[in-house]
């Protein structure tokens, strides 16, 4: 599962050109149809879901080591702690290439796992259906309403989302690292609040972490049994939540108002459609033939980090200026083809590097130094 969702974020990520937007304008009408039809599809299937499934795999990890931890009778807290701390290195060396990075993220925000680790499964599950609904996004909706001069205004991030092509599109890679790192997380930061991220990310780890708790990903009547009901219930919700998103900006008049629902029905939207995928994957994984298609993919899952940051400085140096500047001749097709092209040459080192290492290059460090002193 962790493979896939890192193969699609690597479609998208070639689709975006990492993280800038531009279209070729020399291109035939069939091209260009073609390209939005891509363009449409994928970003419809993954978009905000499979970074949802990396975070649920996240906590799911999360308690796989403090579960192990415990049974020894060591506390995984302060050791998570450091740990976070190296994916906070890791984040920043991948957001000098690709300033849309998630691992920085990742490693501030799973220090909420820290705080409910040890909370009963109702407490942790509330605070998970909490942060899930939005709550900071319903307060600005209710000072909108009691503010009837209020008016719209875009977004913050766009206005460091603006200033990327200064550097972006430049041949010096110095300041393209200097870019990324001061202007791009700014509006990364900014554009993650701005789409609800910041609560929804911590939500979706500790709803990993209670997935481990209730043994749910292992095989079982009881789990095939859970697994079928998330399966109908995610297709109907997400069914029901994009369909009255569609309609918001008929209803609502006021377009800040719409705005701030829309973010919520998104969000809720994305995190439904994400449960889609991983009962889909859970349910399928048990039929033998596409168990076999589907475990392809383990090698891949097995160095998602290295897999991730490769990705980035490959990508690039495929799109950016200092590089080869593809992104001027590339709409979606050209870009998915390349996408394509680029995962099955890291599936190739992938199963290579795994048949003489237990880990990836990436992983074996940051294992190491996870361990430095002591299991």
């Amino acid at each position: 599962m962790r493979g896939f969702a890192i193969m699609a974020i690597m479609l998208l990520h070639n689709l975006e050109h990492f993280d800038f937007y531009f279209f070729p304008k020399s291109q035939s009408s069939w091209l260009k149809g073609l390209d939005q039809g891509i363009w449409d599809t994928l970003f419809f299937m993954f978009s905000g879901k499979m970074y949802a499934i990396f975070a649920l795999l996240f906590g799911f990890t999360f308690y796989i080591m403090f579960s192990n931890q415990a049974l020894k009778g060591k506390d995984f807290r302060v050791r998570f702690l450091w740990r976070s701390f190296l994916l906070m290195i890791f984040g920043i060396i991948n957001s000098m290439f690709y300033q849309g990075d998630i691992l920085i993220f990742y490693a501030v925000l799973g220090l909420s796992l820290v705080v409910v680790c040890k909370w009963s499964d109702k407490t942790v599950l509330l605070i998970a259906i909490i942060l899930l609904l939005q709550p900071l996004e319903w307060l600005k909706v209710i000072q909108i309403l009691n503010n009837p001069l209020f008016l719209a205004k875009d977004p913050l991030s766009w206005t460091y989302f603006g200033k990327m092509e200064g550097y972006i599109t430049g041949s010096s890679f110095p300041e393209l690292v200097k870019g990324n790192l001061i202007n791009g997380k700014t509006a990364v930061i900014l554009w993650t609040y701005e789409n609800g991220r910041i609560l929804q990310t911590p939500a979706i780890f500790m709803l990993g972490m209670l997935l481990g708790r209730k043994n749910l990903f292992a095989q079982s009547a009881r789990s095939n049994t859970f697994w079928k009901r998330i399966l109908g219930f995610a297709i109907l919700l997400f069914a029901i939540l994009f369909t009255i998103k569609l309609f918001i900006p008929a209803i609502v008049s006021r377009e800040t108002v719409a705005a701030e629902l829309i973010v919520i029905l998104s969000s809720l939207a994305n995190f439904a459609f994400m449960f889609v995928w991983v009962a889909a994957f859970v349910l399928l994984f048990q039929n033998n033939a596409i168990h076999r298609i589907l475990t392809k993919l383990e090698v891949f899952g097995r160095m998602s980090l290295t897999n991730y940051i490769m990705q980035s400085i490959i990508g690039s140096i495929i799109y950016y200026g200092f590089g080869l500047g593809l992104y001027k001749y590339t709409g979606a097709t050209l870009s998915l083809l390349i996408g394509i092209t680029l995962f099955l040459l890291q599936l190739l080192f992938c199963k290579w590097w795994l048949k003489s290492h237990t880990h990836g290059p990436l992983e074996g460090i940051w294992h190491k130094m996870t361990w430095a002193r002591g299991s």
